[in-house]
């Protein structure tokens, strides 16, 4: 980094953002398996809370890698940097005080972390998407698991390239056990009961 470049802090604060939306800034990382229902679960959230009148915006992986991270392969170095700028954007879209849903697989507990530790305490929303592999492979919406199987695809989470699941998530999930409906109630009431959504005046 050049020694000429200087933070600078904001006029308007976080609060000052956040505080007429009835919400506080926070991050919703949703991590799993690829199949496991991040991605089903993220956007009937951010539904959710949108039709709720709460101001959010959801950060999909495949979405990321369309642009942003377009120069990053799937290598254990280019999946520690696709986290790393998403933690960054994500903490940006909190900064102007909005609820961030990040859907990605995130496999490693050391990238989540880094993520977590760009946060205040209590704005870091791990959603482990607890998901049994052997669903996630049934489902196989893009065909990945059938590749990676054949040797088509190197370096695939779950087959060829681990997965390293949370210890002490916010939230667990099972969409093999749980409706979207559920998923989407339990995380809402984790929001209610933590005050980063308040209800909002009729």
């Amino acid at each position: 980094m050049s020694n000429n470049i200087v933070w600078h802090n904001h006029k308007v604060t976080r609060a000052e953002r956040s505080d007429p939306k009835n919400q506080r800034p926070c991050l919703l990382w949703f991590t799993g398996l690829s199949g496991s229902g991040k991605s089903t679960i993220a956007n009937a959230l951010d539904v959710a809370l949108y039709r709720r009148g709460y101001h959010t915006f959801l950060l999909d992986g495949d979405n990321v890698r369309h642009g942003l991270n377009r120069d990053l392969g799937f290598s254990d170095a280019d999946r520690v940097e696709n986290i790393r700028r998403i933690g960054e954007v994500s903490k940006l879209f909190a900064d102007a005080g909005l609820i961030v849903l990040s859907a990605f697989i995130s496999p490693f507990t050391s990238d989540r972390r880094l993520v977590r530790n760009l946060f205040p305490a209590g704005e870091f929303v791990e959603v482990f998407m607890d998901t049994p592999i052997e669903t996630c492979e049934e489902r196989d919406p893009k065909g990945l698991y059938r590749k990676a199987r054949a040797g088509e695809i190197r370096h695939f989470t779950g087959i060829d390239s681990p997965y390293e699941a949370p210890q002490s998530p916010e939230v667990v999930l099972d969409t093999s056990s749980q409706s979207v409906d559920e998923c989407v109630e339990q995380l809402i009431q984790y929001l209610q009961d933590r005050n980063l959504i308040l209800e909002r005046p009729r």
